[in-house]
């Protein structure tokens, strides 16, 4: 709506799985005029679709930032048809955060495995370390635990720059 126009036409297109509803403005026939750029987008998610009081065609999108969007459908049926669809909207775009957000924290979790096995690897390598330079002079300078203590060290830094 526009308080000075009043009411206007426009051409809502309803986006499921981004849960976006992008609108257009339309020519004098009805039809939109620019299909490739909305004049504005409304995020779905969070938001809470009311049938309005005011009259049998008029309905308000709720959104979670605050703002509210006040439509109105041709009819009372396509009003049922619009809340039924932008609330179908709302409930499927929550349920696909939820699973993404559940995937994000599974990932976590096996990130914060992965620290810390590399924890206790430092761990066995520190030791190690420990072992071979606190042993007798001719295993200290043995060639291949030399050579197991470099490998192991580089090893260790991979991985932490991978984290």
């Amino acid at each position: 709506t526009n308080v000075v126009k009043g009411w206007q036409v426009r051409y809502f297109v309803l986006d499921p799985v981004s849960g976006h509803l992008s609108y257009y403005l339309c020519d004098s026939s009805g039809r939109p005029e620019n299909l490739t750029t909305p004049r504005s987008s409304i995020n779905l998610l969070g938001a809470v679709i009311c049938p309005s009081d005011e009259d049998s065609r008029t309905f308000i999108i709720n959104c979670r930032n605050g703002d509210f969007v006040k439509l109105r459908a041709s009819d009372v049926r396509a009003r049922q048809d619009w809340v039924h669809h932008l609330r179908t909207a709302v409930e499927t775009r929550f349920k696909t955060s939820r699973k993404l957000k559940a995937k994000e924290l599974e990932v976590l979790d096996a990130f914060e495995m992965v620290r810390r096995q590399l924890s206790q690897t430092e761990t066995a390598n520190l030791s190690l370390c420990f072992k071979i330079e606190s042993s007798s002079d001719r295993f200290y300078t043995d060639e291949n635990l030399l050579l197991i203590k470099a490998n192991a060290a580089a090893s260790l830094k991979c991985l932490h720059q991978c984290l």
